[in-house]
């Protein structure tokens, strides 16, 4: 079993912000792959098989801070391995365009990551980073990923997204490594 987790805030309000890239992505995929989410696991969550394999796509409703809540319960009920788990999120240190496969990590400094590293015991589970890029000052944090993409990026998060999603199908077909090489360099520009 493999589990892929979206982070994101729930409700209409934070729907299209650069923290729910991750939301955004598991729509997609959902959606490509004609899959309906249903409430479960205090999320979001929609089953599909690769193979003999079951794949558990999850959006935690938890908000970004305590995503590890609904992870942890996921995970615990279906016994997954944390090497088989991909957290996907936005990520400011990267510019908007880029996406970056990671087999582990620390959190970096994101409340979500923090949140399901102190449920899980662990940093040993995959994570896909979304560039959202940096606000002009530290100050504007909360406000930057708080906002919604200016209609000049929303082509470069399409075409991101889109590249997130060829690395999620790789990463499911356990060719995690091949999406890094084939990816964590790639860029789309503005």
């Amino acid at each position: 079993m493999r589990a892929v987790i979206g982070l994101g805030n729930p409700g209409i309000k934070y729907s299209e912000t650069k923290h729910n890239a991750g939301f955004m992505l598991l729509d997609r995929i959902a959606a490509q792959e004609g899959l309906s989410f249903r409430n479960d696991f205090r999320g979001k969550v929609v089953e599909m098989r690769n193979k003999d394999e079951r794949i558990f796509f999850l959006k935690p409703i938890t908000y970004m801070n305590l995503s590890g809540l609904a992870v942890g319960e996921l995970i615990s009920y279906y016994k997954i391995n944390t090497q088989n788990i991909l957290v996907v999120h936005d990520d400011m240190d990267l510019p908007l365009g880029r996406i970056r496969l990671r087999a582990k990590g620390s959190a970096g400094g994101h409340n979500g990551l923090k949140s399901i590293i102190a449920e899980l015991g662990s940093q040993d589970f995959w994570r896909l980073k979304i560039g959202v890029g940096r606000p002009k000052t530290e100050f504007d944090v909360v406000n930057h990923v708080l906002s919604t993409f200016p209609k000049e990026e929303k082509a470069v998060l399409d075409g991101t997204l889109d590249r997130a999603q060829r690395a999620v199908g790789l990463w499911i077909e356990g060719r995690g490594d091949e999406a890094m090489n084939l990816f964590n360099q790639e860029k789309q520009s503005l």
